[in-house]
């Protein structure tokens, strides 16, 4: 253990002159020190020299000292834990810590973020008690930006247990109480410290007010935006919380938009509650056809999730860069152009679900047009809305590097809490007229040509009908894709039938 009793630090100067006008208290909010100390210390040394004093509550509320946080021994054990094996390692079953396929999950257990404290001086007291001058720390400005603190020189005796500590943690107890005040490390690990000197007890309940309530808390949703990285890691990958963060959250939040969106066809049509008035494919159908196609990982075939994985081409691995906006848009993009090209169509399939809904003609793009709406079509079923998203998918991850997707590029702040409407118009706006856009159209021809009524349709003969039942129940979404992507090597446009061919091959279907 080491017995160096003096550590260098720095003096930070934190203090405008308008600070001076603030009403101060000598009996409860006295003036603070103009600066603060930043300094490093071994954490078991830390935990022998602090406290932390839990609200209790008896006592006058007045004279109570306690700001922290109830102490939690399950969240120091994990921080514990995590500190010895990183994370996700940290939280593995002792089976699967033995595995040795798992020995790629273990990680540093950095603690990076600064322990907030109050150095106490001599004197001060805590209940009945008080800080014994031979148990206190000396702080000596050695110059203008360095000081240096003297630990008691009995801080590393077996007895030591003063009644009141010379250190009080205002933010951090947690990660302090996760290690032995006797614990000794094969290796290094200190604590960045930042230190106030005899800050008055309202001050600390102030800072930790300000830290740990009043700022609002991150939408782990952005981090994924900032660090479209992180949807690929492999150490979330293996963490429920972590899928739970980018691809469950991030399709409800996509399924909420295209509901939402008044330019999406899908707006006010998608059963959002589940009951049987509510609109038609369900929110829960939708969200699970977008997790297994666009926010899908790579896992064990070629063609991964154009939102939730790596795109891997001949000579380049990238993960595309497009936010919550750019997503949105895209799906707002090939389901509007799809609809364009089926309210176009006079085909078959069209005029007959139209004829039983009552519209024998459509003005211009309509979102109510029967093709697309009617309870007959399969575009308004779970094995249709997962046929669709499929294929544009697959269709657009084994050409995103000649459709250049990744220079489509975020410019402005990214709102953090939701998708903002006018930012998903920026990003269809900047989709229009591409090349992108323009492969989407093709494959829009195409697969508005096929067949998309449901085996319940009246009026099917009975080799109609058998030939739709083939889309019924979960071997209906194998089905549906293969004979879609069969429909599209038909295309006259040379990209998409090649496009259509490679498909199939990685598929094996």
């Amino acid at each position: 253990m080491d017995k160096d009793l003096k550590l260098k630090g720095l003096i930070n100067r934190q203090w405008l002159t308008e600070w001076d006008t603030v009403k101060y208290d000598e009996q409860y909010r006295r003036k603070p020190s103009p600066h603060f100390y930043m300094f490093s210390i071994k954490a078991s040394t830390l935990k022998r020299l602090s406290k932390v004093y839990p609200r209790t509550a008896d006592g006058s509320r007045g004279q109570d000292s306690g700001i922290q946080r109830k102490h939690d021994p399950i969240r120091s054990t994990d921080i514990k834990k995590y500190v010895h094996g990183g994370f996700p390692w940290s939280e593995l079953s002792a089976k699967q810590k033995s595995n040795s396929e798992n020995d790629n999950l273990k990680m540093p257990g950095w603690l990076p973020t600064a322990i907030i404290a109050n150095i106490l001086t001599p004197g001060t007291k805590r209940g009945n008690e008080e800080l014994k001058g031979e148990h206190s720390i000396q702080v000596e400005d050695i110059d203008k930006n360095i000081c240096q603190l003297t630990l008691p020189h009995t801080i590393h005796n077996e007895d030591w247990d003063p009644e009141v500590a010379p250190i009080e943690i205002i933010d951090g107890q947690h990660r302090l109480w996760a290690f032995d005040k006797d614990e000794d490390f094969d290796g290094d690990f200190e604590f960045p410290v930042i230190a106030f000197y005899d800050l008055d007890i309202t001050w600390q309940a102030y800072l930790f007010y300000t830290i740990n309530i009043k700022p609002k808390k991150i939408n782990a949703s952005l981090a994924f935006d900032l660090y479209p990285i992180l949807r690929v890691q492999e150490w979330l990958e293996h963490s429920a919380e972590g899928n739970k963060v980018y691809k469950e959250t991030r399709a409800q939040e996509l399924t909420e938009l295209l509901w939402s969106h008044n330019k999406s066809p899908w707006y006010k049509k998608i059963n959002m509650l589940g009951d049987s008035k509510g609109g038609l494919v369900t929110q829960a159908a939708f969200i699970r056809s977008l997790l297994a196609s666009f926010i899908k990982g790579n896992g064990n075939q070629s063609i991964g999730g154009l939102f939730g994985s790596k795109i891997e081409t001949v000579d380049k691995e990238f993960v595309l860069n497009w936010n919550r906006p750019q997503q949105a848009a895209f799906l707002i993009l090939i389901w509007s152009n799809l609809l364009k090209n089926i309210s176009k169509s006079d085909n078959v399939w069209t005029k007959l679900l139209r004829e039983e809904n009552g519209q024998q003609s459509l003005e211009g793009i309509a979102n109510d047009d029967s093709a697309f709406t009617s309870k007959y079509s399969l575009l308004s079923t779970d094995q249709g809305v997962r046929g669709v998203l499929h294929i544009y998918n697959d269709l657009c991850y084994i050409n995103a590097r000649s459709l250049h997707l990744e220079t489509f590029v975020w410019k402005d702040e990214l709102k953090e809490d939701f998708i903002d409407i006018e930012d998903v118009n920026k990003a269809l706006n900047d989709f229009s007229k591409t090349d992108l856009e323009n492969f989407i159209d093709n494959i829009s021809k195409v697969i508005s040509n096929f067949n998309w009524v449901t085996s319940s349709t009246p009026k099917l003969s009975d080799s109609q009908r058998k030939n739709q039942m083939v889309f019924k129940g979960s071997s209906g979404y194998k089905e549906l894709r293969s004979q879609l992507l069969q429909e599209l090597i038909k295309s006259e446009v040379a990209d998409v039938k090649k496009s259509a061919e490679k498909v199939l091959r990685i598929l094996n279907y």
